[in-house]
């Protein structure tokens, strides 16, 4: 049984006493929910996997309740604190060398040398993780390749009877995952859009690289890298200019000709209000197109800009073929 808790003080505590006891708890982030586990206590990590059906070779990220504490765990670079200074609390992972003496889990880094580490700006995950007092990791709380949670109701309609409870926060207002920056090498890789925009931190950390695509032997150094994720189950195409009969559109600005069953992103073709009904709009249309006997989702195109680069990486990862 699945317990829903309300984001006020008892709840909070409550959530917090189930972490340290090893229980999963699903939270609201910015960004999306995530599954909460004691990411130094190996059990609880993995559990984590076994609630999602998680590949293990996947790394999650840990959460803190601010940079000093996180960086109790990695070896921070001077461009690694001046991108903690700007972005903050907030929707940005970096991947840094991992700290001698570090209790983080191995099976959380998946093994690795380095640690993924985050500091969210959601008020009440903060309390949260403060109330832990230990790292949390928190992968997105939905079974592993379907779309990512932004309300505890998608926690519940994947996870229900399988984690001990969800703090419910409301919905989230990013709604992509952070954006994932290797800092470990000579130069940043971006490994993985994401709530902060490549350009706002090339405007503190100077030029990233980025990363290319994993190949399906390499070893992941982030979360968020496997080439077919995010999937609803009707198959996904992108940059349509129109619609077959039997397809869901999901739009973005003026809807293209051809579907009955649309879901609009954003009718203004504004980023930001895209971002945050993504996988809202994926989960509708998955749910309702089934129901109604389509055979896909046509994607209108998006540009790759800002926030766009993190939706069509999201969107990209749902289109790729599947095993």
């Amino acid at each position: 049984m699945t317990e829903i808790l309300q984001a006020n003080s008892d709840g909070i505590g409550q959530a917090a006493e189930l972490l340290r006891a090893g229980s999963l708890v699903a939270f609201g982030t910015e960004t999306v929910y995530g599954l909460g586990g004691d990411a130094t206590d190996a059990a609880a990590v993995a559990s984590i996997f076994a609630a999602k059906g998680r590949p293990r070779f996947n790394p999650l990220i840990s959460h803190y309740p601010a940079a000093a504490a996180a960086f109790e765990d990695v070896v921070p670079s001077g461009i690694a604190r001046r991108l903690a200074e700007a972005f903050w609390p907030g929707p940005l992972t970096l991947v840094l060398p991992r700290k001698a003496g570090s209790h983080v889990s191995q099976i959380a880094a998946a093994g690795l040398d380095t640690l993924a580490v985050r500091v969210p700006a959601q008020r009440d995950a903060l309390r949260l993780l403060a109330a832990v007092n230990r790292p949390v990791a928190a992968p997105s709380a939905n079974r592993s390749g379907q779309v990512s949670p932004t309300t505890a109701a998608h926690v519940l309609a994947g996870l229900r009877g399988r984690i001990a409870a969800v703090l419910d926060s409301g919905p989230c207002a990013v709604g992509v995952e952070s954006t994932v920056l290797d800092l470990s090498g000579a130069r940043p890789v971006l490994l993985r859009p994401g709530g902060a925009t490549a350009e706002a931190i090339e405007a503190i950390a100077g030029p990233v690289e980025i990363g290319a695509p994993p190949a399906a032997t390499d070893v992941l150094r982030s979360p968020g890298q496997l080439a077919s994720h995010y999937a609803p189950s009707l198959p996904v195409r992108m940059d349509a200019r129109g619609a077959a009969p039997d397809e869901a559109l999901l739009a973005f600005g003026q809807p293209c000709q051809g579907a009955d069953l649309v879901y609009q992103l954003s009718e203004t073709a504004d980023l930001v209000e895209a971002a945050a009904r993504l996988f809202d709009g994926l989960r509708w249309l998955d749910a309702k197109g089934t129901r109604h006997g389509a055979r896909g989702i046509a994607v209108m195109p998006v540009p790759e800009r800002g926030l766009g680069r993190a939706i069509n990486d999201r969107l990209r990862r749902a289109a790729a073929p599947r095993d």
